[in-house]
Protein backbone atom coordinates (compact mmCIF):
# COMPACT_ATOMS: atom_id res chain seq x y z
CA UNK A 1 0.00 0.00 0.00
CA UNK A 2 1.43 3.72 -1.25
CA UNK A 3 2.69 5.78 1.82
CA UNK A 4 0.92 9.01 0.50
CA UNK A 5 -2.51 7.79 0.04
CA UNK A 6 -2.97 7.47 -3.70
CA UNK A 7 -5.20 4.63 -3.44
CA UNK A 8 -7.67 6.19 -1.03
CA UNK A 9 -10.43 6.08 -3.46
CA UNK A 10 -14.02 7.63 -3.00
CA UNK A 11 -15.20 4.61 -3.92
CA UNK A 12 -13.18 2.65 -1.54
CA UNK A 13 -13.76 5.01 1.18
CA UNK A 14 -17.47 4.14 0.81
CA UNK A 15 -17.26 0.72 0.27
CA UNK A 16 -14.69 0.37 3.81
CA UNK A 17 -18.05 2.57 5.23
CA UNK A 18 -20.68 0.18 4.36
CA UNK A 19 -18.60 -3.24 4.71
CA UNK A 20 -19.42 -2.19 8.70
CA UNK A 21 -22.98 -2.47 7.64
CA UNK A 22 -23.32 1.27 7.58
CA UNK A 23 -24.78 3.51 4.68
CA UNK A 24 -23.70 7.04 3.57
CA UNK A 25 -26.78 9.36 2.77
CA UNK A 26 -24.73 12.53 2.69
CA UNK A 27 -21.15 13.23 0.92
CA UNK A 28 -17.95 12.93 2.35
CA UNK A 29 -16.92 16.28 3.84
CA UNK A 30 -12.85 16.06 4.21
CA UNK A 31 -11.48 17.51 7.92
CA UNK A 32 -8.41 19.16 7.98
CA UNK A 33 -6.08 16.83 8.83
CA UNK A 34 -2.56 15.88 6.88
CA UNK A 35 -1.47 12.29 8.68
CA UNK A 36 -4.12 10.96 8.07
CA UNK A 37 -7.47 11.29 5.89
CA UNK A 38 -10.35 11.95 8.23
CA UNK A 39 -13.90 12.55 7.24
CA UNK A 40 -17.32 13.59 8.38
CA UNK A 41 -20.50 12.25 6.55
CA UNK A 42 -24.26 11.72 7.58
CA UNK A 43 -25.79 8.24 7.42
CA UNK A 44 -28.92 6.65 6.54
CA UNK A 45 -30.23 6.96 10.50
CA UNK A 46 -29.69 10.57 9.93
CA UNK A 47 -26.44 10.24 12.64
CA UNK A 48 -23.11 11.59 11.97
CA UNK A 49 -20.33 10.29 11.61
CA UNK A 50 -16.04 10.72 11.17
CA UNK A 51 -14.13 8.16 9.54
CA UNK A 52 -10.38 7.90 10.29
CA UNK A 53 -8.27 5.83 7.84
CA UNK A 54 -4.83 5.85 9.25
CA UNK A 55 -1.54 6.48 7.03
CA UNK A 56 -0.01 3.42 6.31
CA UNK A 57 3.27 2.37 7.69
CA UNK A 58 3.16 4.80 10.33
CA UNK A 59 1.54 2.42 13.51
CA UNK A 60 1.53 -1.16 14.07
CA UNK A 61 -1.84 -2.79 14.19
CA UNK A 62 -0.61 -3.32 17.98
CA UNK A 63 -0.16 0.28 18.35
CA UNK A 64 -3.46 1.40 16.76
CA UNK A 65 -5.07 -0.99 19.26
CA UNK A 66 -2.99 0.45 22.23
CA UNK A 67 -4.58 3.93 21.17
CA UNK A 68 -8.19 2.86 21.06
CA UNK A 69 -8.01 1.32 24.20
CA UNK A 70 -6.50 4.32 25.99
CA UNK A 71 -9.17 6.32 24.04
CA UNK A 72 -11.92 3.82 25.68
CA UNK A 73 -10.55 3.84 29.00
CA UNK A 74 -10.68 7.50 29.23
CA UNK A 75 -14.20 7.50 28.29
CA UNK A 76 -15.18 4.86 30.82
CA UNK A 77 -13.71 7.01 33.64
CA UNK A 78 -15.81 10.14 32.15
CA UNK A 79 -13.25 11.80 30.74
CA UNK A 80 -14.48 13.92 27.76
CA UNK A 81 -12.93 12.10 24.76
CA UNK A 82 -14.12 11.05 21.42
CA UNK A 83 -13.13 7.25 21.61
CA UNK A 84 -13.84 5.38 18.93
CA UNK A 85 -16.90 3.16 17.98
CA UNK A 86 -17.00 -0.42 18.41
CA UNK A 87 -18.76 -2.16 15.11
CA UNK A 88 -18.80 -5.83 14.68
CA UNK A 89 -17.02 -6.30 18.43
CA UNK A 90 -14.03 -3.97 17.63
CA UNK A 91 -12.91 -0.62 17.30
CA UNK A 92 -9.85 -1.18 14.23
CA UNK A 93 -10.99 -2.37 10.64
CA UNK A 94 -8.94 -3.39 7.86
CA UNK A 95 -10.15 -2.37 3.86
CA UNK A 96 -8.04 -3.19 0.84
CA UNK A 97 -5.05 -2.72 2.58
CA UNK A 98 -6.01 0.26 4.77
CA UNK A 99 -6.49 0.83 8.87
CA UNK A 100 -9.67 2.71 9.36
CA UNK A 101 -12.46 3.30 12.24
CA UNK A 102 -15.22 5.43 13.08
CA UNK A 103 -16.39 7.78 15.63
CA UNK A 104 -19.27 9.58 16.47
CA UNK A 105 -19.28 13.09 15.47
CA UNK A 106 -18.51 15.63 17.89
CA UNK A 107 -18.93 19.65 17.39
CA UNK A 108 -17.41 22.56 19.48
CA UNK A 109 -15.18 25.39 19.49
CA UNK A 110 -11.46 25.81 19.88
CA UNK A 111 -11.09 26.75 23.53
CA UNK A 112 -9.57 30.26 24.77
CA UNK A 113 -5.68 30.02 25.56
CA UNK A 114 -6.02 33.21 27.47
CA UNK A 115 -8.81 32.32 29.36
CA UNK A 116 -8.03 31.69 32.51
CA UNK A 117 -11.40 29.99 33.59
CA UNK A 118 -10.88 27.79 30.45
CA UNK A 119 -7.20 26.80 31.33
CA UNK A 120 -8.62 25.46 35.05
CA UNK A 121 -11.15 23.68 33.47
CA UNK A 122 -7.70 22.32 31.37
CA UNK A 123 -5.87 21.67 34.42
CA UNK A 124 -8.91 19.84 35.81
CA UNK A 125 -9.46 17.30 33.01
CA UNK A 126 -5.77 16.39 32.03
CA UNK A 127 -4.91 15.95 35.72
CA UNK A 128 -7.89 13.25 35.37
CA UNK A 129 -6.46 12.05 31.98
CA UNK A 130 -2.86 11.10 34.12
CA UNK A 131 -4.34 10.33 37.38
CA UNK A 132 -5.80 7.15 34.98
CA UNK A 133 -2.80 7.01 32.23
CA UNK A 134 -0.35 6.40 35.70
CA UNK A 135 -2.01 2.81 36.16
CA UNK A 136 -0.15 1.09 33.69
CA UNK A 137 2.33 2.05 30.80
CA UNK A 138 2.02 1.16 27.37
CA UNK A 139 3.45 -2.03 25.85
CA UNK A 140 3.78 -0.87 22.18
CA UNK A 141 3.34 3.02 21.56
CA UNK A 142 6.86 4.83 21.55
CA UNK A 143 8.12 6.82 24.73
CA UNK A 144 9.14 11.01 23.83
CA UNK A 145 12.88 10.67 23.31
CA UNK A 146 15.64 12.44 22.10
CA UNK A 147 16.77 9.71 19.38
CA UNK A 148 12.95 9.99 17.60
CA UNK A 149 12.89 13.78 18.19
CA UNK A 150 16.38 14.72 17.66
CA UNK A 151 18.37 13.06 16.30
CA UNK A 152 16.31 11.21 13.14
CA UNK A 153 14.97 14.19 12.17
CA UNK A 154 18.19 16.07 11.67
CA UNK A 155 19.06 13.16 9.64
CA UNK A 156 16.03 13.56 7.93
CA UNK A 157 16.69 16.76 7.07
CA UNK A 158 20.33 16.35 5.64
CA UNK A 159 19.17 13.19 3.51
CA UNK A 160 16.35 15.42 1.74
CA UNK A 161 18.36 18.60 0.92
CA UNK A 162 15.14 20.42 1.07
CA UNK A 163 17.38 23.59 3.43
CA UNK A 164 18.24 26.03 0.30
CA UNK A 165 22.17 25.71 -0.69
CA UNK A 166 23.12 29.24 0.51
CA UNK A 167 21.44 28.94 4.14
CA UNK A 168 22.84 25.42 4.37
CA UNK A 169 25.72 25.82 6.95
CA UNK A 170 23.55 28.70 9.40
CA UNK A 171 20.78 26.40 9.66
CA UNK A 172 22.80 23.24 10.43
CA UNK A 173 25.00 25.19 12.79
CA UNK A 174 22.29 26.16 14.80
CA UNK A 175 20.55 23.20 14.52
CA UNK A 176 23.28 21.35 15.59
CA UNK A 177 23.54 23.48 19.06
CA UNK A 178 20.05 23.43 19.94
CA UNK A 179 19.87 19.59 19.85
CA UNK A 180 23.39 19.53 21.86
CA UNK A 181 21.94 21.40 24.41
CA UNK A 182 18.29 19.62 24.39
CA UNK A 183 20.09 16.79 25.04
CA UNK A 184 22.32 18.02 27.74
CA UNK A 185 18.55 19.81 29.30
CA UNK A 186 16.68 16.55 28.78
CA UNK A 187 16.43 14.06 30.96
CA UNK A 188 12.86 13.00 32.71
CA UNK A 189 12.83 11.20 36.00
CA UNK A 190 8.80 9.97 34.98
CA UNK A 191 7.43 8.96 32.40
CA UNK A 192 3.28 7.81 31.96
CA UNK A 193 0.88 7.58 28.81
CA UNK A 194 0.32 10.91 27.67
CA UNK A 195 -2.50 12.25 25.56
CA UNK A 196 1.20 13.42 23.05
CA UNK A 197 -0.28 16.28 20.95
CA UNK A 198 -2.19 18.03 23.62
CA UNK A 199 -2.04 21.76 21.88
CA UNK A 200 -5.46 23.95 21.40
CA UNK A 201 -6.13 22.49 17.71
CA UNK A 202 -7.13 18.78 19.82
CA UNK A 203 -9.65 20.50 21.88
CA UNK A 204 -13.72 21.25 21.23
CA UNK A 205 -14.99 23.72 23.75
CA UNK A 206 -18.72 23.04 24.22
CA UNK A 207 -19.84 23.73 27.79
CA UNK A 208 -16.40 22.44 28.35
CA UNK A 209 -13.33 20.64 26.88
CA UNK A 210 -13.51 17.65 24.68
CA UNK A 211 -10.17 16.10 23.85
CA UNK A 212 -9.88 14.24 20.45
CA UNK A 213 -6.95 12.31 18.32
CA UNK A 214 -5.13 10.25 20.54
CA UNK A 215 -3.14 9.87 17.14
CA UNK A 216 0.10 10.73 18.78
CA UNK A 217 -0.14 9.43 22.48
CA UNK A 218 3.06 7.88 23.87
CA UNK A 219 4.81 7.49 26.84
CA UNK A 220 6.54 10.86 28.19
CA UNK A 221 6.40 13.30 31.02
CA UNK A 222 3.39 14.85 32.30
CA UNK A 223 4.51 18.57 31.25
CA UNK A 224 4.01 17.43 27.80
CA UNK A 225 0.40 17.53 27.81
CA UNK A 226 0.42 21.04 29.87
CA UNK A 227 3.35 23.03 27.96
CA UNK A 228 1.38 23.64 25.14
CA UNK A 229 -1.72 25.07 26.72
CA UNK A 230 0.51 28.16 27.23
CA UNK A 231 1.10 31.62 25.30
CA UNK A 232 2.19 35.34 25.34
CA UNK A 233 4.65 36.64 27.19
CA UNK A 234 7.14 35.04 30.24
CA UNK A 235 4.41 36.87 32.62
CA UNK A 236 1.56 35.22 30.87
CA UNK A 237 3.03 31.97 30.49
CA UNK A 238 3.49 31.62 34.44
CA UNK A 239 0.13 33.08 34.99
CA UNK A 240 -1.23 30.43 32.83
CA UNK A 241 0.80 27.82 34.09
CA UNK A 242 0.00 28.51 38.11
CA UNK A 243 -3.54 28.34 36.57
CA UNK A 244 -3.01 25.17 34.77
CA UNK A 245 -1.22 22.87 37.55
CA UNK A 246 -3.33 24.44 40.84
CA UNK A 247 -5.88 23.04 38.76
CA UNK A 248 -4.34 19.48 37.79
CA UNK A 249 -3.48 18.79 41.08
CA UNK A 250 -6.82 18.16 42.23
CA UNK A 251 -6.54 14.92 40.30
CA UNK A 252 -2.82 14.05 40.06
CA UNK A 253 0.46 15.13 41.50
CA UNK A 254 2.74 17.20 39.78
CA UNK A 255 6.86 17.18 39.78
CA UNK A 256 7.53 20.72 39.45
CA UNK A 257 11.03 19.75 38.36
CA UNK A 258 9.69 18.94 34.86
CA UNK A 259 9.30 22.33 34.54
CA UNK A 260 12.62 22.50 33.71
CA UNK A 261 11.77 20.32 30.38
CA UNK A 262 9.33 22.86 28.72
CA UNK A 263 12.23 24.50 26.91
CA UNK A 264 13.72 20.86 25.77
CA UNK A 265 10.24 19.71 24.78
CA UNK A 266 9.72 22.81 22.96
CA UNK A 267 12.90 22.46 20.82
CA UNK A 268 11.70 18.67 20.19
CA UNK A 269 8.95 19.95 18.78
CA UNK A 270 10.43 21.84 16.52
CA UNK A 271 12.80 20.10 15.11
CA UNK A 272 10.37 16.85 14.52
CA UNK A 273 7.91 18.92 12.81
CA UNK A 274 10.26 20.26 10.45
CA UNK A 275 11.73 16.63 9.73
CA UNK A 276 7.74 15.42 9.56
CA UNK A 277 7.09 17.95 6.57
CA UNK A 278 10.20 16.88 4.93
CA UNK A 279 9.37 13.31 5.25
CA UNK A 280 5.79 13.98 4.35
CA UNK A 281 6.89 15.99 1.33
CA UNK A 282 6.31 13.00 -1.03
CA UNK A 283 2.41 13.60 -0.37
CA UNK A 284 0.90 15.48 -3.19
CA UNK A 285 -1.50 16.96 -0.18
CA UNK A 286 1.61 18.49 1.74
CA UNK A 287 3.21 20.80 -1.20
CA UNK A 288 -0.05 22.15 -1.73
CA UNK A 289 -1.22 22.83 2.04
CA UNK A 290 2.50 24.09 3.11
CA UNK A 291 4.00 25.97 -0.10
CA UNK A 292 5.85 28.14 2.33
CA UNK A 293 8.26 25.26 3.52
CA UNK A 294 9.93 25.33 0.39
CA UNK A 295 10.26 29.13 0.16
CA UNK A 296 14.00 30.46 1.24
CA UNK A 297 12.02 32.92 3.39
CA UNK A 298 10.97 30.47 5.94
CA UNK A 299 14.54 28.87 6.40
CA UNK A 300 15.51 32.09 7.42
CA UNK A 301 12.42 32.62 9.86
CA UNK A 302 14.14 29.19 11.11
CA UNK A 303 17.08 29.76 11.56
CA UNK A 304 15.88 32.80 13.80
CA UNK A 305 13.16 30.52 15.67
CA UNK A 306 16.36 27.92 16.61
CA UNK A 307 18.61 31.05 17.60
CA UNK A 308 15.99 32.28 20.21
CA UNK A 309 15.18 28.64 21.55
CA UNK A 310 19.08 28.21 21.67
CA UNK A 311 18.36 31.41 24.07
CA UNK A 312 15.27 29.65 25.90
CA UNK A 313 17.72 26.34 26.36
CA UNK A 314 19.78 28.57 28.67
CA UNK A 315 17.87 30.53 30.62
CA UNK A 316 16.62 28.92 33.84
CA UNK A 317 13.35 27.35 34.05
CA UNK A 318 9.86 28.79 33.93
CA UNK A 319 8.81 29.03 38.07
CA UNK A 320 5.58 28.85 39.31
CA UNK A 321 4.40 31.71 41.73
Amino acid sequence: MTFNFAELSPDLILDAIESLGIRVDSGLLALNSYENRVYQFIAEDRARYVVKFYRPQRWSVEQLTEEHHFALELAEHEIPIVAPSHYRSQTLHQHQGYHFALYPSVGGRQFEVDNLDQLEWMGRFIGRIHAVAKNAPFQHRPTFCIQEHLIEPVAVLQENRIVPSQLEEAFFVILNQVVELTKQRYSPTKIIRLHGDCHPGNILWRDGPTFVDLDDCRMGPAIQDLWMMLSGDHQQQRIQLDTLIEAYEEFADFDSAELALIEPLRAMRMVHYMAWLAKRWQDPAFPQAFPWFADEKYWEQQILALKEQFSALQEPAIQLF
